[in-house]
């Protein structure tokens, strides 16, 4: 897969098949889009374009209401929590079969164009699409006033096709980001692995903590997330898998190395209560990591936060906890 950070320098695509969206998550509901994308593209022989915006629109546009309506600093500018960094996306996106990625920058101005100037000047003059596929609940242009049907209306106009993927369900519930996201803050981690079509996870560098941990047998890593707008799983007690990129000695390959843990999100309130922390004790490791990114794939949630009476009780928990997550994970490697 290609990426493509500038639209003013594209290549002329061949028999476009293009699908716009912020594809937050890429999940079950996304993947089927991407598939009716590959397929359209064998039967005409053209190229599959991903368009995708960074930042997400909505953190441009809730932070320009939030700002008019409340002030700068105010909640409603602070944007959402995502499922996906950019990163991420593209990550994901590049094992999907798709030839091109297209990122455009989302601003203000942006927003602000018509959803028929959006139409014409965007998607038409700069794609030159053969065909366009949309999930059903898409919306473009100023205030989200355009959708399918005014894509259909343009067609003959414009020379595409449009094609609407309806709605994707699993147990009788439709797939959505926002549907998961809820998921994840609860510590509903089964429905959200269900509906993404794969297992959760976020990347953070380790940073120095109070090492109580240590003191009583659960050595933890703590992690700092870089990407303020990742959303960040409900407080509580997961288990999780570790994965630790490294380079290979002598060779250009990065090699991972997959622990089993256990990680704790949440104030710590049996501590301090104070700050929000995120947690890893990584099972049968003893290695200084400090600096390193890491990245956490979270298998289940295992309890809520719980404030005990004492670091004893404390303690007796924590080997609960791991023998929970060490039944859950399984012993494919040593724990």
């Amino acid at each position: 897969m290609t990426v493509h950070h500038d639209i003013q320098h594209l290549p002329e695509f061949e028999n476009a098949l293009v699908t716009i969206g912020t594809f937050d998550g890429i999940h079950r509901g996304h993947q089927q889009i991407l598939q009716l994308m590959k397929e359209e593209a064998e039967r005409v022989g053209g190229e599959t374009v991903i368009i995708t915006f960074h930042p997400h629109p909505r953190t441009v546009i809730d932070k320009q209401t939030g700002a008019e309506i409340n002030g700068a600093d105010s909640p409603a500018s602070a944007g959402i929590s995502l499922l996906n960094t950019l990163e991420e996306r593209i990550s994901i996106l590049s094992n999907s079969g798709i030839d091109h990625l297209v990122i455009v920058p989302f601003t203000k101005e942006f927003a602000e164009q018509s959803a028929t100037a959006y139409i014409s000047d965007f998607l038409v003059n700069t794609f030159h699409p053969h065909t366009i596929i949309i999930g059903h609940d898409h919306r473009f242009g100023k205030n989200r006033s355009g959708d399918f049907q005014l894509l259909e209306d343009k067609a003959a106009e414009f020379g595409y096709e449009v094609k609407e993927i309806p709605g994707f369900m699993l147990k009788d519930l439709t797939i959505s980001s926002t549907r998961i996201r809820e998921a994840m803050l609860t510590g509903d981690v089964e429905t959200a692995s269900f509906f993404l079509g794969y297992d959760y996870f976020f990347s953070g560098t380790v940073v120095e903590g109070n090492k109580l941990g240590r003191t009583f047998g659960y050595p933890t890593a703590n992690l700092q997330i870089e990407d303020e707008n990742k959303l960040i799983p409900g407080n509580g007690v997961y288990a999780v898998e570790v994965l630790q990129p490294h380079a290979e000695l002598g060779h250009q390959e990065v090699a991972i190395d997959i622990f089993r843990g256990m990680m704790n999100i949440g104030v710590r309130p049996t501590v301090d209560g104070s700050k929000r922390v995120i947690e890893v004790h990584i099972f049968n490791f003893d290695k200084d990591i400090y600096g390193e990114t890491l990245t956490v794939t979270i298998k289940k949630h295992l309890r809520s936060e719980i404030k005990f009476d004492g670091l004893d009780s404390l303690k007796k928990q924590l080997g609960k906890d791991k023998k929970a997550a060490i039944e859950v994970l399984g012993k494919k490697k040593p724990v």
